[in-house]
């Protein structure tokens, strides 16, 4: 009789421990409420049924409401490409890694120097991202300084779109870029109710801690549900500096803020697609920073996804980063582990790979090394099959004292699904990898993404997608003073 193989997973917190911080953050918004900035949308949740207290710019969300928004919260959430192909289904313990988002600066190789990234820099990334097998989805991941500021926020959904045909996860910094991003996703899926019916881009809206909503971000999260675009809840608890400093302590705030977010979003559609993510991390006392690789983050991250699994919601984490300036040991010690974690955590959404420097700065070349890390943690997560019946018994009775396996039948038919085989990892002999030029990793990665760069993996956008999207793009870049766009036609 032929098994099923075992999934490996991970998990750091008690089921106990689950639902008491479950059951405090729930708590906290009955009798303290979430902060909300803006009368406009404090009135506008009054109307939903939210109690508020308009003098405190306060509201407060009652148990029910809290447990009613997640018995209508999707368990599942498809994600469709530019070509309206099914490209990730967001649920259960299904694992997805996406370049992490709105880095401030690239990592220039082999200069080694970080230095603000320009449009060509946007589309390297965008077109390496769709040529990377394991890096499922793409992500708005670099801020352009070639144009004008204010454009920034739709111009990287447009570059990523052009040169990539994988599902997007974005993010706007200004209220007013969301209605034209949805427009560029509508120019795409044809119309409104087709890009509700298949999403193409998850946005991406942060509370701001301790319990609190921006205006941006909570009609960041109203206007995604009005549309039916997923909205993924990123709660930031900082340790020690921005929430109290106990995991556990942590993991409370990080719940009553993502919840928060849920009953917004369900409020005013119920059903509205919500993902439970978050990027939480500790203070480092000694440095003043906010390490991204360090152990207690990683643990944080796989403990609030638990948490969001136990209420029945799609999970998202920051994690596969590393705090390296550069590509050493460092960058693949926690890149690695994280991205391990991640996965074993049955983590949805994963976005981070490729980056350095406390969430600020991104590396092609380390994207390309993550894109292998998530292939053996794919491989990882297949665990051992049993292939045949009986396992090995017919195999190794009539072995011999000279006997070997490299041409059996056995081995020619299982080897491919059996092992995973990198293509930069190092595992040559010395002799021969000292008669390729004995060449780093880091070195090997830069010639992989260039390599890489010189193919083309999909075919481009419809010509008359592109024209529609180019034609948006250029009319609004004019609005802010720029008649051309700093982008090869």
């Amino acid at each position: 009789m032929i098994t099923s193989p075992l999934r490996p997973k991970l998990k750091v917190l008690a089921d106990e421990l689950i639902d008491k911080i479950i059951d405090e953050a729930i708590e906290l918004l009955e009798t303290t409420g979430v902060m909300i900035e803006g009368r406009k949308i404090l009135k506008f949740l009054q109307e939903l049924g939210v109690r508020t207290d308009p003098s405190r710019g306060r509201a407060f969300m009652q148990r029910e409401m809290v447990h009613k928004s997640l018995r209508s919260a999707p368990s599942t959430i498809k994600l469709y490409d530019r070509e309206g192909e099914l490209a990730a289904t967001l649920e259960g313990d299904n694992v997805y890694f996406n370049p992490g988002s709105a880095a401030l600066d690239i990592l220039d190789y082999p200069s080694g120097e970080m230095r603000k990234p320009v449009t060509n820099d946007l589309v390297r990334l965008a077109r390496l991202t769709d040529s990377l097998k394991h890096i499922k989805l793409q992500s708005t991941a670099l801020i352009s300084t070639d144009i004008p500021q204010a454009m920034s926020d739709w111009y990287r959904l447009f570059i990523g779109f052009l040169y990539c045909r994988k599902p997007m996860v974005t993010g706007i910094f200004a209220e007013e870029s969301l209605p034209l991003m949805k427009d560029m996703l509508v120019i795409i899926r044809g119309d409104e109710r087709r890009l509700a019916e298949k999403p193409l881009a998850i946005f991406d809206a942060c509370p701001s801690p301790p319990l609190k909503w921006s205006a941006l971000t909570c009609q960041s999260v109203i206007d995604c549900a009005r549309w039916g675009i997923p909205s993924e809840i990123i709660s930031m608890p900082m340790a020690g500096a921005t929430s109290p400093v106990t995991l556990a302590a942590a993991l409370v705030q990080h719940t009553a803020e993502n919840l928060s977010g849920v009953v917004i979003s369900q409020l005013v559609k119920p059903g509205a697609p919500v993902i439970y993510g978050g990027s939480a991390s500790i203070l480092d006392m000694r440095r003043g920073t906010t390490p991204m690789g360090a152990i207690e983050t990683m643990l944080l991250n796989s403990a609030y996804c638990q948490i969001g699994k136990r209420l029945g919601m799609p999970v998202h984490a920051y994690m596969g980063l590393s705090d390296a300036k550069t590509l050493d040991a460092q960058s693949g010690l926690e890149g690695g582990m994280s991205i391990l974690l991640a996965a074993l955590a049955g983590i949805n959404v994963v976005s981070g790979p490729g980056m350095l420097e406390f969430e600020s700065c991104q590396s092609l070349e380390k994207l390309v090394i993550d894109d292998e890390i998530c292939g053996m943690t794919y491989r990882l997560l297949e665990g051992i099959a049993q292939r045949d019946e009986p396992i090995a018994t017919e195999l190794l009775k009539d072995v011999k004292p000279d006997s070997h396996f490299l041409s059996s039948p056995h081995t020619l038919r299982w080897f491919r699904k059996e092992l995973y085989f990198p293509s930069i990892i190092e595992r040559r002999t010395h002799g021969e990898w000292l008669k390729q030029g004995g060449k780093s990793l880091a070195d090997k990665a830069a010639e992989k993404v260039e390599e890489l760069l010189r193919k083309e993996v999909s075919p481009p956008l419809a010509s008359d997608l592109q024209k529609g999207l180019r034609e948006l793009a250029l009319s609004e870049s004019r609005t802010h003073g720029l008649e051309k766009l700093p982008l090869s036609e």
